[in-house]
């Protein structure tokens, strides 16, 4: 009978095995049908855990499948599970606990009791999740029992405790503001945790919880610098972030001036060579200004040098920013290659990390040149991405050789004929902000390309190009002036209303050319003729190209009146007509006989064909269905109505325009951090960033720093730098440690007294001989003995001392006697 029960037992035993492997074998093939309520029940109070196990998982997919009320009527039935003997529940339910627990804060008390008794659980995993279920409750009510919680999860000798206790400190402050007193104590002394990853969790919530007391900070600085290199990515990005912010407010800028050098030429280091007395490369009275960096401050930067191997682009780019905002001439240049780097990964990984090259490359573009193939262009790159490299690529052209200058040029060039629209855009707005460069031929093959477009089908090309070519003649007008005349014969050909209101817009910057060069008038006789069928845009600088060309005819005829008033005689002043109001009956337009004008100037004005092309077009500019261009051709017609008086619209019309730049579509962004969710939205955000943007604060002013003495308390506490005590002075603090008093006395000897002998005293006594000790004499240490304190080895000692012992007994017999 015993065998038959022992082997029902074992066929038991094996068909729960088989269950529950079955179980997990199907566990992607389990059906995701809800069980009705009640058969969930049953499972939830099931004495099997398995069944437990499997009510619990069906519940926590409910929970994230289906409404709050559908889920939260079992939350009875799951506190039971808690008084479960195994532990392989316990995740479930403080997973179901943390969703419930704020819609039912009643029911969720009831469970406070179960999961303090975890926390002095022998296993750390259980006190680790039951320290972080009882953070994650939100209940007001419970804020202190948390912080408790916290205080005895910060004494934990587990390290994964004390890490969970870092995280709630977090949650706790959250939860209470009023108990951030007690969680700033906690976090001091986590701050101060040997174990690195527990201090990179501490630092992320000190970041959280009081980012302002960077007193905290002071004697762990050098020690979490240390462990950098160990902490999980989390930890290393909040320790760079506090670190940015630490070194700005802790460590002043400061520079000495030092002598400027120079690279000497081929053929002078040839003569130094040569030469009996060397030379110094130095240029005598000039001097430069060098960073001096601040010995903690190059602990921060030399440390985050192997955290640019780093798997995560986050921990390169936090190292980047680190380089960029605190010491750019000295280590940025170590931060260039892990960023191109990045650009091997995902489209996401590409677009974040060509941002921040961007910002990189907007102060200092030089680094990049000799990478300047990994900016060129793929036909599978998205719109984000080839935006960025075509950014990259105009910034760095100015620096590059003319060889990368060439090949940029072609390549810009061949995007520049695609098909995208966009693309097409981009391409020539590259061009011309290339063109910037100071070297005139690079300027001039720039805007040969540029005109080379100008005969393309594509509209959006044309208008792109004359835009970028009108923007490089304003940079150097007398330099284009056949320029001009050659994009006024193409206006017949010109589609675009853009592109035509460009060059009628050139045409009129020309219009004070002399005569034998000026061809505003006839261009202006030309446009006149098609007015009706021209856009509003081209109508607007028809009507402004009129306004030019009749202004400066009458500057000119002004200039020549005045020239023949100076050759006659004085006469008495002619009387000028009535200055007449314009009616605002008849549209602010009076008849033409009404307009004031010199009296002897009158009956040629109306004859001049400059004139006549000038109040034909504003007669048509009088009937044009716009509103904005009869407003504008009204304030042309006020400001010519005496034609001897034109300071005022000289002033209007003819002010000399300034250069126009075409900065980097990314300068809006240039002074957000490198790694900020800001610098990677777009424009979009605004010059202040998205909500929550901080800004790294400005350096501290020299002498306002804190003390450096600040940073030395924490040392002896750091197991990574131990304090290396010699092997002599220990064993003379034991000596010293072990007498009766503190006098130097012993009465180990019969009670009598004598004189304290150190190891250097049984030394010298081996090598001078026996010595009497008296109360009165004095100790003498001789060369011989200290000799033999360096050399003699530990065996030596010991006989040495065994001899002595024995020498000191007979001596103390013999006094004795």
């Amino acid at each position: 009978m015993e065998s038959i029960s022992r082997i029902s037992s074992m066929l038991e035993t094996a068909r729960d095995l088989t269950l529950e492997a079955a179980r997990d074998a199907g566990a992607a093939r389990r059906s995701t049908r809800q069980l009705p309520a009640a058969q969930i029940r049953k499972l939830l109070d099931s004495r099997i855990e398995r069944e437990v196990l499997d009510g619990l998982r069906r519940l926590i997919a409910m929970q994230h499948t289906s409404h709050l009320s559908v889920t939260l009527p079992f939350f009875p039935y799951v506190l039971k599970t808690l008084s479960h003997p195994t532990s392989s529940t316990r995740p479930l339910v403080y997973a179901y606990l943390l969703h419930h627990a704020e819609a039912d804060p009643d029911t969720a008390l009831l469970s406070i009791n179960t999961i303090q008794k975890s926390l002095s659980d022998s296993n750390p995993r259980v006190r680790a999740m039951a320290l972080k279920t009882m953070s994650g409750i939100r209940v007001p009510v419970i804020s202190q029992i948390v912080s408790l919680a916290i205080k005895k999860g910060v004494a934990d000798m587990s390290p994964l405790v004390r890490k969970a206790a870092a995280f709630a400190c977090v949650k706790c402050v959250r939860l209470d503001p009023a108990t951030l007193p007690q969680i700033t104590d906690y976090l001091a002394q986590l701050l101060g945790d040997k174990q690195y990853y527990v201090a990179g969790a501490a630092v992320a919530a000190f970041m959280e919880v009081c980012p302002e007391r960077l007193d905290l900070i002071h004697p762990h600085y050098r020690s979490l610098i240390r462990k950098l290199v160990d902490m999980d990515e989390w930890g290393q990005l909040a320790t760079l972030r506090l670190m940015n912010i630490y070194a700005r407010k802790c460590f002043p800028q400061r520079t000495r001036r030092v002598k400027k050098s120079v690279m000497p030429s081929t053929e002078d280091r040839h003569k130094a060579f040569y030469a009996d007395e060397p030379q110094e490369d130095t240029v005598e009275g000039e001097y430069e200004e060098v960073a001096v960096i601040d010995p903690d401050l190059d602990l921060l930067l030399s440390s985050a040098l192997p955290l640019l191997q780093s798997r995560t682009s986050a921990v390169v780019v936090a190292v980047a920013r680190t380089y960029l905002s605190l010491a750019p001439t000295a280590y940025l240049h170590h931060a260039i290659g892990p960023l191109i780097a990045l650009l091997r990964g995902p489209s996401d990984i590409q677009q974040v990390s060509l941002n921040n090259i961007v910002q990189v490359c907007l102060a200092y573009p030089t680094h990049f040149v000799l990478y300047f193939r990994h900016f060129l262009l793929h036909s599978t790159d998205a719109p984000q991405i080839w935006r960025l490299k075509l950014e990259v690529l105009t910034l760095i052209f100015p620096y590059s050789s003319r060889e990368v200058q060439g090949l940029v040029l072609t390549e810009l060039d061949h995007f520049s004929g695609g098909h995208d629209t966009a693309l097409v855009r981009e391409s020539v707005r590259a061009i011309g902000r290339c063109a910037q460069s100071p070297d005139p031929k690079i300027a001039a093959r720039c805007l040969r390309l540029l005109l080379r477009q100008v005969h393309s089908p594509d509209q959006h090309l044309v208008a792109e190009a004359l835009e970028v070519v009108r923007h490089l003649i304003q940079r150097d007008p007398n330099a284009h002036i056949k320029t001009v005349i050659r994009l006024a014969k193409n206006l017949d050909t010109l589609a675009s209303p853009a592109a035509r209101a460009s060059v009628v817009w050139l045409v009129g910057e020309f219009a004070g050319l002399p005569v034998e060069q000026n061809i505003a008038p006839d261009v202006l006789r030309i446009l006149v003729k098609g007015y009706v069928d021209e856009s509003d845009e081209v109508r607007l600088q028809i009507v402004l190209l009129a306004a030019k060309v009749y202004l400066h005819w009458l500057n000119s005829e002004n200039v020549k009146k005045k020239e023949e008033d100076a050759q006659r005689p004085a006469s008495p002043p002619k009387s000028e007509s009535t200055i007449m109001i314009p009616d605002e009956d008849n549209g602010g337009f009076g008849d033409e006989e009404r307009e004031t004008a010199p009296a002897a100037l009158q009956p040629e004005d109306k004859a001049h064909p400059i004139s006549l092309l000038y109040h034909h077009t504003l007669l048509l500019a009088r009937y044009t269905p716009s509103y904005d261009l009869r407003d504008r051709a009204r304030l042309f017609r006020a400001l010519l109505a005496v034609p001897s008086s034109t300071e005022l619209a000289s002033l209007l019309l003819l002010a000399p325009k300034p250069v126009p730049q075409a900065p980097s579509p990314s300068e809006s962004r240039k002074g957000f951090v490198l790694g900020s969710a800001s610098l990677v939205i777009g424009d979009e955000v605004g010059v202040s960033g998205i909500k929550g943007y901080e800004d790294l604060p400005d350096w501290v002013r020299e002498g306002e720093e804190p003390s450096v003495g600040l940073r030395d308390e924490g040392e002896g506490r750091n197991e990574y730098a131990p304090k290396v005590v010699p092997a002599g002075r220990m064993l003379d603090e034991a000596l010293k440690a072990g007498n009766g008093n503190g006098n130097g006395k012993d009465h180990a000897f019969g009670g009598g007294p004598v004189k304290e002998k150190t190891l250097d005293d049984w030394l010298a006594e081996d090598e001078g001989g026996m010595e009497t000790e008296t109360d009165s004499e004095t100790e003498e240490e001789s060369e011989e003995s200290e000799e033999s304190e360096e050399e003699g080895s530990e065996e030596e000692t010991e006989e040495e001392e065994e001899e002595t012992e024995s020498e000191d007994e007979d001596e103390h017999e013999r006094l004795v006697k």
